[in-house]
């Protein structure tokens, strides 16, 4: 196996103090290895040069800033001009954990592959909601989790925030496409069909702030329901049965308040004792009743903002005969 040689690609787009916080955790990395860190400042009118320029001496940074054109191609553009040879994506609003480069390290050097995952996990510090909306995207009884758990290891579908890609399988691809979001399982989808493999390495995790509003996490995930149907389409081989559960799930509610019209609890039943499992497991996790409340708010957007949004970009593709460029333009960039 060649030497690898680490190049950490991070777009960022109007978050200076999210880079700040994410380059102080470089300083914090126990790994001796060398690494170069490539900013790339996706046409931002609040930048971070001023930010960056303050670790100039204590990390090997380069920054460079361009139009904005999405982070995906802002990735592309900093894979482009890495001197590494595996390039290690981060999104701007996660922190690393001292021993992170390491255990990608450790780990590819065992047993090496093209591209790997990371999980997340919420900080201390991080805010109630940020850590409400962390358990809605990871919790093993919502649609987060980690995509499988341990029974899915070899065939783990990284996401972006905390993704590996060698050199050679970035050239073999040509990298992330254009649409946002989806533009990570389109990616790992894309390396499947040439035979890279994927993995998880489970203790290379990251700490992920993920959205800080309501508002914003609907949108997001809203997003993530419409991109669906049009991966699924591109793939068919990636169509899975999961991908209708909250959609499913809603539907299964709305029947259940009207059952109960007619004395029927049953199934009202079965979403209380539902949510009551959710209720115990944040608060079995975060040890704090408040988060733990807000988590059940945080897992109904995260069903009816993906459902929904699901439901409809399915309707819409299967009505129209138009591209799926031209039908969702918000979901793509030029």
């Amino acid at each position: 196996m060649t030497q690898l040689r680490y190049s950490f690609i991070i777009p960022v787009y109007n978050r200076p103090k999210e880079i700040e916080e994410l380059l102080e955790s470089f300083l914090t990395l126990s790994s001796n290895l060398e690494y170069e860190i490539v900013i790339v400042e996706d046409g931002s009118t609040e930048t971070s040069e001023e930010v960056i320029n303050n670790y100039s001496e204590q990390l090997n940074i380069s920054y460079y800033y361009k139009n904005n054109s999405g982070p995906g191609d802002s990735r592309n553009y900093g894979m482009q001009r890495a001197k590494g040879n595996y390039y290690i994506i981060l999104d701007s609003d996660v922190i690393l954990p001292e021993r992170y480069l390491q255990e990608v390290d450790d780990y590819l050097k065992q047993n090496f592959y093209h591209c790997f995952g990371g999980p997340d996990a919420a900080h201390e510090s991080f805010s109630d909601l940020q850590k409400a909306i962390n358990f809605s995207m990871t919790s093993f009884l919502t649609t987060g989790g980690i995509r499988g758990g341990s029974k899915a290891v070899k065939d783990f579908q990284p996401r972006s925030f905390n993704l590996g890609l060698s050199k050679e399988a970035f050239k073999a691809t040509k990298g992330f496409g254009k649409i946002h979001p989806g533009e990570d399982p389109d990616l790992i989808l894309r390396l499947w069909a040439k035979d890279y493999k994927t993995t998880l390495i489970k203790n290379a995790f990251v700490y992920h702030k993920r959205r800080i509003s309501w508002s914003k996490f609907y949108k997001q995930v809203n997003k993530f329901g419409q991109v669906r149907p049009i991966l699924n389409k591109w793939h068919p081989r990636s169509k899975k049965i999961t991908y209708w559960f909250p959609s499913l799930f809603l539907i299964g509610f709305i029947v259940s308040l009207l059952l109960m019209f007619i004395g029927v609890y049953e199934l009202l039943l079965l979403y209380g004792i539902y949510f009551l499992a959710l209720l115990i497991s944040s608060l079995f996790l975060t040890k704090d009743i408040k988060v733990a409340l807000m988590s059940l708010v945080a897992v109904c957007i995260q069903f009816y903002g993906y459902g929904v949004g699901f439901f409809k970009s399915t309707l819409k593709l299967m009505i129209s005969k138009k591209s799926a460029e031209t039908i969702f333009p918000n979901l793509f960039f030029k």
